[in-house]
């Protein structure tokens, strides 16, 4: 067991997020998405699941973790509803919330049009599915940097980590 770890980040999730590099992508998904065709495609191999999430709660799990692309204008793009740019769903509306929060800032979605989206997810890292069952719960995330502060390496490797690991 993980102190601070958000449960829906199983093993497989973990290692995945982890093993990503600066600008690699995961694509969260809903229940109804061809997930095992895109997962095999990805850079992972395989679907990774978070069955018991619906879109919102996986989001919160994800940017608990995994800094948002600050170098793109939208580093959270979501599946466009067909032929209706403008239309946000409920489940959109609360991956929004949760992207602002995670954030910490407002952090408008881009948009990828359906056929596009199924390309693209085959391009990520890696794809989780969740348990969501409404429709257009479809999202992909550019992975950013968390950038320590350029201070002299004299400074108890302050260059390796930002947080102080002497409790003191």
């Amino acid at each position: 067991m993980l102190k601070n770890v958000d449960p829906i980040l199983t093993p497989d999730i973990l290692h995945a997020l982890c093993s990503m590099g600066h600008g690699d992508e995961v694509a969260i998904v809903d229940a109804h998405y061809p997930a095992d065709t895109a997962g095999k495609a990805s850079t992972v191999g395989k679907v990774l699941r978070a069955d018991g999430a619906d879109s919102a709660r996986a989001i919160r799990a994800l940017l608990s973790v995994f800094p948002l692309d600050s170098f793109v204008e939208h580093p959270a793009e979501r599946m466009m509803v067909d032929n209706e740019p403008d239309t946000m769903p409920n489940v959109q509306l609360e991956a929004q919330r949760e992207v602002n929060e995670g954030a910490g800032q407002n952090t408008p979605f881009g948009l990828i049009p359906r056929k596009e989206f199924y390309e693209r997810a085959k391009k990520t890292h890696c794809v989780i599915i969740t348990g969501e069952t409404r429709g257009w719960g479809c999202f992909i995330f550019k992975k950013g940097l968390h950038v320590t502060p350029d201070l002299p390496n004299t400074i108890r490797s302050a260059h390796i980590a930002d947080y102080d690991i002497t409790g003191a």
